[in-house]
């Protein structure tokens, strides 16, 4: 039965190596291993040890606590981070503003926050 905190970083794993544009194949190849040991990671079907969460984390450029981010004490993620990772248009969305460069998209994040003020 998969754990509910492998099942997030998996999931976390997933989204990361998404949001910038990489291949299942490409992160194995960065980390040493095959993409179906990927895949196992990704599914929460294996448990991602600590040197290998490392490696994933070096390879896609985030410290190893994003993966644990949305974590409720009780080891379960939160609803509203699950929606969110969960939510393709959302999701295509980050990806989106991050690809914009960053003066330009401080300037869009400003634009965003006033319009969410005045609805």
């Amino acid at each position: 039965m998969t754990h509910p905190v492998d099942a997030h970083v998996g999931t976390r794993i997933r989204h990361r190596r998404w949001m910038i544009g990489m291949t299942q194949q490409q992160l194995a190849e960065k980390v040493g291993i095959k993409f179906q040991q990927i895949q196992k990671y990704e599914t929460g079907t294996n448990r991602v040890s600590a040197s290998r969460l490392w490696d994933i984390a070096e390879a896609v450029g985030v410290t190893v606590s994003f993966f644990f981010e949305g974590l409720g004490d009780d080891g379960k993620p939160s609803a509203s981070v699950t929606d969110l990772l969960n939510d393709r248009e959302a999701m295509e969305l980050l990806r989106a503003y991050y690809a914009i460069p960053e003066n330009q998209r401080r300037r869009l994040f400003e634009l965003a926050r006033v319009l969410s003020e005045a609805a």
